[in-house]
């Protein structure tokens, strides 16, 4: 998931709600002050102020008095980090992880789940505050929906691999604002499953002497190791992501992982090669097991290949769905669109309501794997494209097909223009978005609600911990 961009923007004809920053405030580099911490920002950094200019301080909690050292100087706002807390919030907790501060994913693990809640669904509410759209000072945003256990769900791990400097292979995340890796031997949200194979894959790793990647020389090889599991068939793939098409002693280690990780019934390789922040690069190799592994979601079956999208949480997934599937109040007579359908998880889940769903995306594996799994699970009314919702669309109905009902699941950009000016242009009666940035939504609504009302906003926590929130809305077509 990518971050949000921490840059403050106030709110629009709200001055009486918060303290006038003061850009003219003299302060250095190192220098260590005191600040009350007013609210969360929306990446779950403290926010508060220095002589009237606004600060943001990671790992500080609302009504807490910190001191924080200065660590970079903005022209409308400063950044700290905490170096004692002198007031501690009722609400703090102890991480479970000893890494939280340092990497990503972690940004909330030291504030009370309740709160964690409370703070998602304050954080759709600021968003539609930021950007106005249309009556939203009545919309209904209901309490977050949050988890039993709040912990160990994510179902893939992407760790970097590097050779420290004693001569051992770690694996981990980034430290923040760095491309130093941090080790992490465990992690409190990911599946047990995805960490146990993991941890063993990075041991055969070191025990081959597979060269890892150096990023200041571009040389070496492995990169990435990727590892998803089924959450309800227990399927592990394995993903080795490499500097080149070359990975040395890879029968050796394909054997060993047979050996000691039987439920590993996927071995990929991909190929990224040179200095990139992307991930994934555009040729996967087939080393070993299945292309694909199956995860089952509301009794249907489905074929995740290495690149396709799955939702990270997969215990709250049947529930996203459902929520998605009561806003829609589906009939036999529906046309469904699956707009940004992925591997088809929503729409397949959806087809056993409707006369026919259509989906589309722009990447190709998702699409092939979407028709896949409608094969797989006999669904016969369900059929995905591959292309632009917003050049496939207008193409159905210049045929003669025209949707009832519309979902759309967009990655955090929110939704293409195009896409919106053809929404507009069609006028689906029933419409859902399930959105994963309150940003991107706030503004997409500004354009919606010329033809939607808006009937409620249901926040769902699909990632406690972090700042991030999933939510489903739902839309009424005005006559």
């Amino acid at each position: 998931m990518k971050n949000e961009n921490n840059n403050y923007r106030p709110k629009r004809n709200n001055f009486n709600n918060r303290r006038p920053s003061n850009p003219g405030v003299q302060v250095k580099l190192g220098q260590r002050v005191t600040v009350t911490i007013k609210r969360l920002g929306i990446n779950g950094e403290g926010v508060g102020y220095y002589r009237r200019k606004l600060i943001f301080i990671p790992g500080a909690l609302p009504t807490e008095v910190v001191q924080a050292d200065i660590t970079d100087i903005q022209p409308k706002f400063l950044r700290g980090e905490v170096v004692q807390i002198d007031k501690k919030s009722q609400f703090r907790i102890e991480p479970r992880d000893a890494y939280a501060s340092e990497v990503g994913g972690f940004e909330l693990e030291d504030l009370e789940y309740s709160q964690q809640l409370k703070f998602k669904r304050d954080l759709v509410k600021q968003a539609l505050s930021r950007y106005h759209p249309r009556g939203f000072e009545k919309y209904d945003v209901r309490p977050t929906i949050g988890m039993k256990n709040p912990y160990e769900y994510r179902n893939k791990a992407a760790f970097q691999v590097r050779t420290n400097a004693d001569g051992y292979v770690i694996a981990g995340l980034y430290k923040e604002g760095t491309h130093e890796v941090v080790n992490m031997p465990t992690c409190s949200v990911q599946y047990p499953l995805t960490m146990k194979v993991m941890r063993a894959v990075v041991n055969m790793v070191e025990d081959f002497e597979i060269p890892t990647y150096d990023e200041k020389t571009n040389s070496g090889i492995l990169k990435t190791i990727v590892v998803r599991a089924a959450l309800n068939t227990n399927d592990v793939q394995v993903v080795f992501i490499t500097n080149s098409n070359k990975l040395i002693k890879k029968q050796k280690l394909i054997m060993r992982i047979a050996e000691e990780l039987p439920e590993v019934t996927s071995i990929m390789q991909n190929v990224n090669p040179g200095e990139t922040p992307l991930i994934w690069g555009d040729e996967t190799i087939h080393l070993a097991g299945s292309e694909t592994i199956t995860e089952k979601i509301d009794g249907l079956a489905f074929d995740l290949s290495p690149r396709a999208f799955l939702q990270l949480n997969s215990i709250m997934t049947p529930k996203l769905y459902h929520l998605a599937g009561e806003a829609l109040n589906l009939d036999a007579s529906d046309y469904l669109v699956d707009a940004y359908s992925g591997v088809g998880t929503i729409g397949l889940t959806l087809a056993d309501q409707v006369a026919e769903v259509r989906g589309m995306d722009t990447v190709k594996e998702a699409i092939e794997d979407a028709n896949e799994n409608a094969k797989i699970n006999h669904i016969d009314n369900a059929e995905y494209f591959y292309g632009k919702a917003e050049d496939v669309l207008p193409q159905w109905m210049a045929a003669g097909w025209r949707p009832t009902a519309l979902v759309v699941d967009p990655p955090r950009v929110g939704l293409d223009q195009a896409l919106i000016d053809t929404i507009l242009q069609t006028r689906p009666e029933k419409f859902v978005y399930v959105s994963c940035n309150q940003s991107t939504l706030a503004q997409n609504l500004v354009q919606l609600t010329k033809s939607y009302n808006v009937d409620y906003l249901q926040p769902i926590d699909m990632m406690p911990q972090t700042p991030h929130v999933e939510i489903v809305v739902k839309f009424t077509l005005k006559k």
